[in-house]
């Protein structure tokens, strides 16, 4: 079979009663499962359950479907004798269904790499599909390609940003419009499947980023070395640009050590001066001295930091992330000019260092999005002194080296969660001088609520409460985007109803946890 999978590099090859297991089910499995009975597929949907939705569409395109535990090996897949499994990102590898299929000589492939295969459905006019950029990072990806994709469009071209930031990889290929370049944000879960690729034609971006590395999903990846190996694939094949966050030597390190295609080009960007060949700021202007005919003397100019602090994007780390984009919009030939007309218009996405409100001269601010060690970090940077709000669940991450690096520079902490032991622990070793205050509420409901009122105890006027968590939501929330909504709504509650009590000079609810 693996020889005839070799040949399905096309959306116009013959798939037709090739057998393909979908595992799992979900926006992106779906469209999979579309997908491949579109190109006349044998498809089973092997998946824990589905919403009502999904069942009732998957036998209307010709699918089947069977749900059931997958803590162990169905027999319905052994007896189904898949050529080819295409399973969900969620599915780790070292889960005991992705560990029989392996162990079976079974193709394994993400939707990614489908996606690939098939991406000349709808081609431009010059006959061509369109070009992929990829992005991936432990922090930044989603605002990065929404930047990158944003840049482009300005730039002239047709462009989306899809993958792990909401719309289906499978989904853009598929649209009879067609794109000149799809922006493509990947989680390491889809790395470490593209990763998987043997066969003769594998994913070869136009160009790709690794923003920055840091812990973060350890839990599914095994190690930090497992996780930044998969992080590593997004550089695999890439034709024209490898661009690298100069601030973070584990990225340069990846592209020194990534297999391209002969002429790709190490791009390099941080908040620095920029050498040749190099993103970044002179003089609070944000400068290109890559994509520049006379790099080695001069440099072009994308935009200020004024102008970016004007628009709510000047915080460091934003920047940086800025100026990957532009390096990535720049390998496609877009003018400097467009990037500076696209970040004219350009806002962040809700819960991502959010100004929530301004009362009594304290600033709140919402980043929930901030869900480990890494963008918390950044977050304390651009607001040093703040009332930090952190704590949830923790992934198995440590945030010692987060509390003595830049929580000890705190005004207070306040500390939520069902891991808030492990953060008390770390400010009692690392930063005992920080007053830290504990919410131990059991109900979500409480949980901001309380929260709020700790900090307008503590904040002065000219002072900053950041909710920057460095941790999960789904102990005491739905998602990230919950638990900010909930901080900002307990917020606006407060400053409705008005503070009860003038500030005074005494700790909160009787002083600090320590």
């Amino acid at each position: 079979m693996t020889d005839r999978l070799d040949i399905l590099t096309s959306w116009h090859a013959d798939w037709r009663g090739l057998r393909a297991v979908v595992l799992g089910m979900s926006v992106t499995g779906f469209s999979v499962a579309d997908t491949l009975a579109e190109l006349g597929a044998d498809v089973l949907v092997v998946t824990e359950k589905a919403d009502e939705e999904y069942e009732r569409l998957l036998p209307v395109i010709g699918a089947r479907l069977w749900t059931g535990r997958l803590d162990a090996v169905p027999a319905e897949l052994p007896d189904f004798r898949p050529d080819v499994v295409i399973a969900s990102p969620g599915f780790a590898p070292s889960h005991p269904v992705i560990t029989w299929i392996r162990e079976s000589g079974i193709a394994l492939w993400g939707d990614v790499e489908l996606a690939w295969r098939v991406r000349d459905k709808v081609v431009r006019a010059d006959g061509r599909p369109a070009d992929w950029i990829l992005i991936t990072g432990t922090n930044g990806k989603t605002t990065t390609t929404r930047l990158a994709a944003t840049m482009l469009v300005a730039g002239g071209l047709k462009a989306a940003p899809v993958g792990n930031i909401g719309t289906p990889v499978l989904d853009a290929v598929r649209d009879p419009e067609g794109f000149d370049a799809l922006v493509v944000e990947l989680s390491s879960h889809q790395l470490w499947y593209l990763g998987l690729q043997t066969g003769p034609d594998p994913v070869s971006p136009h160009a790709a980023v690794c923003l920055n590395l840091a812990d973060d999903h350890l839990e599914w990846h095994g190690s930090f070395e497992a996780y930044r190996d998969a992080k590593a694939h997004v550089y695999d094949n890439t034709r024209v640009a490898c661009v690298y966050n100069k601030a973070d030597a584990a990225t340069q390190r990846m592209v020194e050590d990534a297999d391209v295609i002969e002429g790709a080009r190490a791009i390099g960007f941080d908040l620095g001066v920029p050498g040749p060949s190099d993103f970044g700021v002179v003089e609070g202007i944000l400068v290109d001295r890559a994509f520049h005919e006379e790099r080695r003397t001069s440099a072009l100019e994308l935009t200020t930091i004024a102008e970016l602090r004007d628009q709510g994007l000047a915080a460091p780390h934003v920047v940086a992330n800025i100026l990957a984009a532009a390096a990535l919009a720049r390998s496609l030939d877009v003018e400097p000019g467009a990037i500076r007309d696209a970040l004219r218009s350009f806002r962040l996405d809700p819960h991502r260092i959010e100004v929530v409100a301004v009362a009594e001269g304290v600033t709140w601010v919402d980043d929930s999005k901030a869900t480990n060690p890494h963008a918390a970090a950044s977050s304390l940077a651009a607001f040093p002194g703040a009332v930090w709000v952190v704590g949830g669940l923790l992934k198995g991450v440590d945030v010692s080296s987060l509390v003595r690096e830049r929580g000890i520079r705190s005004k207070a902490a306040i500390v939520i969660g069902v891991d808030r032991a492990h953060v008390l622990e770390a400010f009692g070793r690392h930063a005992p001088e920080v007053p830290v205050f504990e919410v131990d509420a059991d109900e979500t409901e409480d949980v901001m609520a309380r929260v709020v009122e700790l900090a307008a105890g503590i904040a002065r006027d000219g002072d900053v409460v950041l909710l920057a968590p460095a941790a999960a939501s789904f102990d005491q929330f739905s998602s990230y985007a919950d638990r900010g909504s909930r901080f900002a709504a307990a917020v606006n509650d407060r400053i409705a109803r008005g503070a009860d009590d003038e500030h005074d000079d005494t700790d909160p609810a009787g002083g600090p946890t320590r």
